[in-house]
């Protein structure tokens, strides 16, 4: 493997953590402890591995954390009066609702109800708003986290022709808009999108969030382009993880490529490429 082409996402979350103690020590020191509180429906086992890895983040970081736990069949309103009452809450910072919730209840209605002041995944439509229009605001985590990677390893945004692959509310657009305000110029594609891989090739960075394993292979990506793979799947018949490209195929080709696993985000990109 040429690691010289690999961009690390735990390298680059591990250097946050490290800037994030500082500033929570320093709001300690001023009587402000921040504090995260995570709702989860149900007992998704996936859910319970990114809840599992949030506390862990918070407790390197000093934030309090505290998990809500309701049953797979809770009634709508029992869920949303959590969110109100978790609104309220002068010692509740941010506030997120672990998805997938069950089909009978409305995850965007839930979205929307939390207060966009804690809205710490970014999902209120208040806060998507601010985004596209450049305000300061929570932005979708995982595209944030993309940003972050280009940015610690100072590849170069602004002029370059960026490839967004998905248009999910959670990744897609907002990574779209993200890559947009660098001053790239960026294209997304779904699966309505006509010669996908003739508009692939001109990416100079191609981000693929599509939930669809090792779908991005070589003949996708331009000699040099920087790969981004947001993807997170398990390959059938097995309990092994892989991204939505082939990083085997593609590293030869790409200048720079992130590994699955190996990153710092978790995102489950179910039925992401519509």
């Amino acid at each position: 493997m040429d690691e010289d082409k690999i961009l690390s996402g735990k390298e680059v979350a591990k250097k946050i953590r490290e800037d994030l103690k500082i500033e929570v020590d320093s709001l300690k020191e001023k009587g402000i402890i921040p504090k995260l509180a995570v709702i989860m429906v149900g007992d998704n086992p996936a859910s319970r591995v990114y809840v599992k890895n949030k506390s862990k983040a918070c407790s390197q970081v000093g934030v309090e954390f505290e998990e809500f736990l309701l049953e797979e069949n809770v009634e709508e309103k029992v869920l949303f009066d959590l969110i109100d009452r978790l609104n309220q809450d002068q010692s509740i910072h941010g506030i997120l609702v672990q998805s997938p919730i069950p089909r009978h209840l409305n995850q965007n209605e839930a979205f929307q109800r939390i207060s966009p002041e804690k809205d710490v995944d970014g999902f209120n439509a208040i806060n998507v708003g601010n985004l596209w229009i450049g305000n300061d605001c929570f932005a979708s985590c995982t595209p944030f986290g993309v940003m972050k990677i280009l940015e610690y390893y100072g590849i170069e945004i602004e002029g370059k022709n960026a490839v967004v692959l998905g248009r999910s509310n959670i990744v897609g657009k907002p990574m779209s808009s993200q890559l947009l305000s660098k001053n790239a110029t960026v294209t997304i594609c779904h699966s309505k999108t006509k010669d996908l891989k003739e508009i692939t090739k001109n990416a100079d960075i191609l981000v693929a969030a599509i939930g669809k394993p090792k779908f991005v292979t070589a003949d996708f990506i331009k000699e040099g382009a920087v790969v981004i793979d947001v993807g997170i799947n398990r390959t059938e018949g097995s309990n092994k993880i892989c991204g939505d490209v082939d990083f085997n195929d593609c590293i030869s080709k790409a200048s720079k490529i992130t590994p699955v696993p190996g990153r710092s985000w978790t995102y489950d990109n179910r039925n992401a490429f519509i």
